[in-house]
Protein backbone atom coordinates (compact mmCIF):
# COMPACT_ATOMS: atom_id res chain seq x y z
CA UNK A 1 0.00 0.00 0.00
CA UNK A 2 2.88 2.36 0.75
CA UNK A 3 4.17 1.86 -2.80
CA UNK A 4 0.88 2.97 -4.28
CA UNK A 5 0.82 6.00 -2.02
CA UNK A 6 4.33 6.92 -3.14
CA UNK A 7 3.29 6.51 -6.79
CA UNK A 8 0.32 8.82 -6.24
CA UNK A 9 2.53 11.38 -4.50
CA UNK A 10 5.28 11.23 -7.14
CA UNK A 11 2.89 11.58 -10.06
CA UNK A 12 1.03 14.43 -8.36
CA UNK A 13 4.30 16.30 -7.76
CA UNK A 14 5.24 15.72 -11.41
CA UNK A 15 1.94 17.18 -12.58
CA UNK A 16 2.41 20.18 -10.31
CA UNK A 17 5.93 20.75 -11.64
CA UNK A 18 4.81 20.58 -15.27
CA UNK A 19 1.89 22.91 -14.55
CA UNK A 20 4.40 25.42 -13.14
CA UNK A 21 6.53 24.98 -16.24
CA UNK A 22 3.51 25.69 -18.46
CA UNK A 23 2.80 28.86 -16.46
CA UNK A 24 6.31 30.12 -17.19
CA UNK A 25 5.99 29.23 -20.88
CA UNK A 26 2.71 31.16 -20.98
CA UNK A 27 4.37 34.18 -19.35
CA UNK A 28 7.20 34.00 -21.86
CA UNK A 29 4.80 33.90 -24.81
CA UNK A 30 2.69 36.74 -23.39
CA UNK A 31 5.80 38.91 -22.96
CA UNK A 32 7.51 38.05 -26.25
CA UNK A 33 6.98 41.63 -27.48
CA UNK A 34 7.84 43.33 -24.18
CA UNK A 35 11.02 45.40 -24.54
CA UNK A 36 13.89 44.06 -22.43
CA UNK A 37 11.98 40.96 -21.27
CA UNK A 38 14.17 37.96 -20.46
CA UNK A 39 12.79 34.46 -20.90
CA UNK A 40 12.09 32.53 -17.67
CA UNK A 41 13.28 28.94 -17.35
CA UNK A 42 11.70 26.58 -14.81
CA UNK A 43 14.08 24.25 -12.97
CA UNK A 44 13.31 21.14 -10.94
CA UNK A 45 15.03 18.92 -8.45
CA UNK A 46 14.27 15.34 -7.53
CA UNK A 47 13.62 14.60 -3.86
CA UNK A 48 12.37 11.52 -2.01
CA UNK A 49 8.88 13.03 -1.93
CA UNK A 50 8.86 13.61 -5.71
CA UNK A 51 9.72 16.45 -8.05
CA UNK A 52 10.19 19.83 -6.41
CA UNK A 53 10.38 23.17 -8.18
CA UNK A 54 13.79 24.77 -8.16
CA UNK A 55 14.62 28.42 -8.60
CA UNK A 56 13.34 30.15 -11.71
CA UNK A 57 16.26 31.20 -13.88
CA UNK A 58 16.40 33.96 -16.45
CA UNK A 59 17.70 33.04 -19.89
CA UNK A 60 20.92 34.98 -20.36
CA UNK A 61 20.94 34.79 -24.16
CA UNK A 62 21.19 38.22 -25.75
CA UNK A 63 18.02 40.20 -26.36
CA UNK A 64 17.11 41.23 -29.87
CA UNK A 65 18.10 44.76 -30.92
CA UNK A 66 15.21 46.36 -32.80
CA UNK A 67 15.52 49.36 -35.08
CA UNK A 68 12.54 51.62 -34.47
CA UNK A 69 13.52 55.31 -34.20
CA UNK A 70 9.97 56.29 -33.21
CA UNK A 71 9.87 53.99 -30.19
CA UNK A 72 9.99 55.81 -26.83
CA UNK A 73 12.81 53.53 -25.60
CA UNK A 74 14.96 53.99 -28.72
CA UNK A 75 18.50 55.23 -28.16
CA UNK A 76 20.37 57.77 -30.28
CA UNK A 77 20.89 55.17 -33.04
CA UNK A 78 17.17 54.39 -33.17
CA UNK A 79 17.52 50.94 -31.58
CA UNK A 80 15.91 49.48 -28.47
CA UNK A 81 16.09 46.12 -26.73
CA UNK A 82 13.47 43.53 -27.58
CA UNK A 83 13.08 40.24 -25.75
CA UNK A 84 15.01 36.98 -25.98
CA UNK A 85 11.85 34.84 -26.27
CA UNK A 86 11.89 32.39 -29.18
CA UNK A 87 8.30 31.36 -29.89
CA UNK A 88 9.37 28.10 -31.58
CA UNK A 89 11.34 27.12 -28.46
CA UNK A 90 8.40 28.06 -26.22
CA UNK A 91 6.06 25.91 -28.31
CA UNK A 92 8.43 22.96 -28.03
CA UNK A 93 8.70 23.47 -24.24
CA UNK A 94 4.91 23.66 -23.95
CA UNK A 95 4.45 20.40 -25.86
CA UNK A 96 7.08 18.65 -23.78
CA UNK A 97 5.49 19.87 -20.54
CA UNK A 98 2.04 18.82 -21.75
CA UNK A 99 3.22 15.31 -22.62
CA UNK A 100 5.02 14.94 -19.32
CA UNK A 101 1.91 16.15 -17.48
CA UNK A 102 -0.22 13.61 -19.36
CA UNK A 103 2.23 10.79 -18.55
CA UNK A 104 2.09 11.69 -14.85
CA UNK A 105 -1.71 11.85 -15.06
CA UNK A 106 -1.83 8.33 -16.52
CA UNK A 107 0.47 7.08 -13.74
CA UNK A 108 -1.72 8.77 -11.13
CA UNK A 109 -4.85 7.19 -12.63
CA UNK A 110 -3.26 3.73 -12.72
CA UNK A 111 -2.18 3.99 -9.07
CA UNK A 112 -5.65 5.22 -8.11
CA UNK A 113 -7.28 2.29 -9.92
CA UNK A 114 -4.92 -0.17 -8.24
CA UNK A 115 -5.69 1.34 -4.83
CA UNK A 116 -9.40 1.11 -5.52
CA UNK A 117 -9.04 -2.55 -6.58
CA UNK A 118 -7.07 -3.29 -3.41
CA UNK A 119 -9.80 -1.76 -1.23
CA UNK A 120 -12.44 -3.78 -3.08
CA UNK A 121 -10.47 -6.99 -2.45
CA UNK A 122 -10.11 -6.14 1.25
CA UNK A 123 -13.85 -5.55 1.59
CA UNK A 124 -14.64 -9.07 0.38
Amino acid sequence: MAGLSLALSASASGMEAQAMRLRHVSENIANADTPGYQRKIATFRVAPEGVLPGPVRLDRSPVERIYDPGHPLADATGHHDGSNVDLVLELADAREAQRSYEANLRLFDQARQMTQSLFEMIRR
